[in-house]
């Protein structure tokens, strides 16, 4: 079975491939062009229906199934902040590295080291006769340093429960077995298994 991801983010395509091993996962921007998708749903969940229906629709075939991820981090010092802005938190195109230097100094602002925080992954998928959204999370510490320079985004921050080491040092192959979006394409992947 063959999944379009409605995502160019190099880390999220290499992490779904790498979940996803029993299809065949290609990022919608080999297929075609590039587009921008305004993400304008007040939840995860919104955010990641309106990608996968936008890629949906613009490949226009019946047979395709479109997959999409609407993830970021909550931090309960800062009310949950960034939440469904974690990919934009220091402006519309900013990189990792900004993003995650802001989430250090507004929490460092709050006259804490350090605070409960957890990840959310909602995964769309998008068939030409249905709709599904599943869910999943992970939660600990967010810490105000980055340390180790695996993952991706908030990785270096980020210390699940259960674990001494951020994300950023741990190994891909732990991160598998308990991140948020493994959890949620866990359940993605029995609702495939229908279709």
């Amino acid at each position: 079975m063959k999944l379009v991801l409605a995502t160019s983010n190099k880390g999220k395509v290499q992490e779904i491939k790498a979940l996803c091993k029993e299809y065949e996962v290609v990022p919608y921007c080999e297929l075609i062009d590039e587009f921008e998708i305004i993400e304008d749903g007040a939840t995860f969940k919104e955010n990641a229906l309106i990608k996968a229906r936008a890629v949906f629709n613009a490949l226009n075939d019946e047979k395709i199934i479109v997959i999409a991820d609407d993830s970021g981090i909550s931090v309960d010092v800062l009310g949950g902040e960034p939440g469904i802005y974690s990919a934009r938190y220091s402006g519309k195109n900013a990189s990792d590295k900004e993003n995650l230097n802001k989430l250090i100094d507004e929490i460092k602002g709050r006259k804490v080291l350090s605070s409960p925080a957890h990840y959310t992954a909602a995964i769309a998928i998008v068939t030409s006769t249905n709709e599904y959204s599943v869910h999943g999370w992970m939660y600990g510490t967010a810490i105000t340093e980055a340390i180790g320079d695996g993952g991706f985004g908030y990785d270096p921050m980020f210390i699940p429960l259960g674990y001494d080491k951020t994300l950023g040092e741990l190994e891909e192959n732990i991160k598998q077995k308990f991140s948020h979006r493994a959890k949620a394409l866990a359940l993605a992947k029995s609702i495939l298994s229908t279709i």
